[in-house]
This record gives C-alpha cells, sequence and structure tokens, in this order.
C-alpha cells in the first residue's frame, strides 16, 4: 500500500472516530435533558472535583464559594440592627370595637374605667358588586321658566352607556392578568359567591376597551424603553385558541427589558425576524442583549444594531459539556461563577453605572477575555455547544 493512500485511509478513520465521538456526546447530552434533573446549579465541592480532573487533588488558586443568584429581590445587605417586623402592617386601616361587660352595660353610672386591655386581630372584607347609581338633577332658573334646563354631563367612560364602571373593568384586568384567572373561571365566581352574572363574552369586550384606552401609556413606556440603546429582548410561547383549526396554536409573547427601569410585551404569532421590525422601532440604535436564535442575527443584519449574548445561555453550554472535558468546563465555570460574585456586589452596594462600568472593566474584563480565548480552543465544549 502507498504512502498517499495510507495516509487517506488514517484520515479517513480519524474523521470517523471524531464523528463518532460527537454522535455519543450528542446522544448523552439528550438523555440527560430527557431524564436527568434540570436545574443547573452546581455545588462548590461538585466544582472543585471538576477542576481537579484526574490527577488527584490540586489546592485551587483562591477558593471557591458559592455561586450568587443572578437577581436578588431585596438588594441590601442584612443587617443585624434591624427591628422586628410589626406583627400586623401598620399602613391598614384600624376598625375599633369596644367590648364592655354585661354588669357594666346593665349599670354603666355604677363604673369607673381604670384602664383597657387591647388585641389585635387580621381581617379581611371580601369583595363585593354594588350598583353606583348617578343621579343627574336638572335644574332650571327660577323667573326664567322658558330657558334651557341645566344638567350635570356624565363622567368620562369607555363607551358610551357602558354597564361596567372603572373598578369593575379594574378587577377584571387584575383578576385576568395579575391572579391568572381566565374569564370563564370569573364568571363562574362571580354568579356562584356574588349572585351576579357577567358573560365573558361583555368581559372580553370591556378588555379590548380598555387596552384601546391605556394604549397611549403603552407607546409611552415602549419609547421609555427603546430610547435608551439598550434593552433585553427574549420570545416566551404561549399556547393560544384559534378558532376553526380544532386544536391550539402555538404564539409568542415578546418581552423587551431594561434592567431594573421598565418593561413591555408584545405579541406575536410567531418567532419570525419579520416580527422584531413590529417590536422595535426602526430608529433605534444601540445593544440588543439576547439569546443565539438566528432571528436576532437576521434583524440586525444592514442595522446599527449590536447583539449581546447572555451569561445564562453561554453557562448552559459548558454545564452540559462538564462530563465530556470535565477540567476544562469546570475551569470555564468557575470563571462565570466569579463573574456572578462582582455583579452581586454590585447589586448589594447598589451601585450606579459609573461604579459598575469601572468595576466591571477593573475586575470582569480580564476573566471574560482569558474565559474566551480557552473557550475558542477547545473543540469538544464548541461540538456540544452547537448543538441548540
Amino acid at each position: 500500500m502507498s504512502d498517499a493512500r495510507e495516509a487517506e485511509l488514517l484520515a479517513v478513520i480519524e474523521r470517523l472516530e471524531q464523528e463518532n465521538r460527537l454522535l455519543r456526546e450528542k446522544i448523552d447530552l439528550l438523555i440527560r435533558r430527557m431524564f436527568g434533573s434540570s436545574s443547573e446549579k452546581l455545588d462548590p465541592a461538585q466544582l472543585l472535583l471538576l477542576l481537579q480532573g484526574e490527577d488527584g487533588p490540586e489546592k485551587p488558586d483562591e477558593p471557591v464559594v458559592e455561586e450568587a443568584p443572578r437577581r436578588s429581590k431585596d438588594p441590601s445587605p442584612p443587617c443585624s440592627n434591624d427591628k422586628r417586623r410589626p406583627r400586623l402592617p401598620e399602613h391598614l386601616p384600624v376598625v375599633e370595637t369596644v367590648l364592655d361587660p354585661e354588669p357594666v352595660k346593665g349599670c354603666p353610672e355604677a363604673w369607673r374605667q381604670i384602664g383597657e386591655e387591647i388585641s389585635e386581630q387580621l381581617d379581611y372584607e371580601p369583595a363585593r358588586f354594588l350598583c353606583r347609581r348617578l343621579v343627574r338633577r336638572k335644574y332650571v332658573r327660577r323667573g326664567d321658566p322658558d330657558t334651557v334646563p341645566v344638567i350635570a354631563p356624565l363622567p368620562a367612560s369607555l363607551q358610551e352607556r357602558c354597564l361596567a364602571a372603572p373598578g369593575l373593568i379594574a378587577q377584571i384586568i387584575v383578576a385576568k392578568y395579575c391572579d391568572h384567572l381566565p374569564l370563564y373561571r370569573q364568571e363562574a365566581i362571580y354568579r356562584s359567591r356574588h349572585d351576579v352574572w357577567l358573560p365573558r363574552q361583555s368581559m372580553a369586550r370591556w378588555l379590548g376597551l380598555a387596552a384601546d384606552w391605556l394604549r397611549p401609556i403603552y407607546e409611552f413606556i415602549r419609547t421609555g424603553v427603546l430610547a435608551g440603546g439598550y434593552v433585553q429582548v427574549d420570545e416566551t410561547p404561549i399556547e393560544y385558541l384559534s378558532p376553526g383549526h380544532g386544536r391550539t396554536r402555538l404564539g409568542y409573547f415578546w418581552t423587551c427589558n431594561v434592567p431594573e427601569d421598565a418593561v413591555f410585551y408584545d405579541w406575536q404569532t410567531s418567532r419570525a425576524a419579520a416580527c422584531l421590525d413590529n417590536i422595535i422601532t426602526a430608529d433605534f440604535r444601540g445593544v440588543i442583549q439576547c439569546d443565539g436564535y438566528r432571528a436576532y442575527e437576521a434583524f440586525a443584519r444592514n442595522r446599527e444594531v449590536t447583539l449581546a449574548g447572555c451569561w445564562a445561555h453561554a453557562r448552559r453550554k459548558f454545564y452540559e459539556a462538564r462530563e465530556e472535558s470535565p477540567r476544562i468546563a469546570g475551569w470555564i465555570l468557575n470563571q462565570i461563577m466569579h463573574l456572578y460574585r462582582v455583579e452581586s456586589g454590585l447589586r448589594q452596594h447598589r451601585a450606579g453605572p459609573v461604579l459598575r462600568e469601572a468595576e466591571r472593566a477593573w475586575k470582569s474584563r480580564p476573566i471574560v477575555c482569558v474565559t474566551r480565548s480557552a473557550s475558542e480552543r477547545c473543540g469538544g465544549i464548541k461540538a456540544i455547544a452547537s448543538l441548540l
């Protein structure tokens, strides 16, 4: 066999072995996704084992701490001098009931009060329907009965002769979108508990009127979110009813968010790149933070838009590759943990934009540069990362 033929066979064998290894990694990943835990949390001890690999225990350069959460509802650090929370909220209105003994009620002038004992309970009054009757009186000037009578105008309403008052429409909106009660459940609740029948068709019509009335506020929020030049965009699949098809269809709620500022939502029946043309204005210039979905690349093409990735999505790929390349994946996960720790410290100190930029340039930028160069040299992890 000639040397050229032998070299060609060796190249084919190497290519087939690499393809076989990649297919095994894909199968293992799919099995873990179907039957494994969905949590991506890593115990610090487990991460230390990944970093040690097969070379035995090694002393880490610096202690590994538990990864800080990406968001915190209470960014302020705990304080040991905090006062104990009151048993009952202080902002609640107080309804006072005086209870006197029966002998005192029978002959109050024979008794003298020397003190009192107070007990407090938390109570609740169920919501109630009421008929708000608007009485508009007509008047005519005395001594001039031939003039036109005067009458007060009706208050502003979403629709002429609309049965629902603003308070009722607000309750329907809160129950549907905040308490996740669909209209058919609200219809049953109002009828069974209050003996008031509100057809869901009427409530749906009132919701449409409220949406049209609130559109200027929505547009104001949307303009403010896009005016800053930085926005986080993501889409969430939502099943919706489509009459005439016999089954539910899949639509998408697109979310546009500015951290710690404002957020607006847009409903689309697909997740195509054309949807972004309807959501983000043509004059937008700046950074869009998103996942690796190709629609964003198509949208940013020929525009003055920079796409920024998400650390949660990037970390997920290395988390999934930790068994194929434990030492490299573990090292990169450790670096991402340090980035999270920097962000946690900024949140705890309630840092402003200037301090955040300085801290990230000083602490985070070197970590990102080293991590990126290391990940580019990792062929096995790149193969896993290309699955999605």
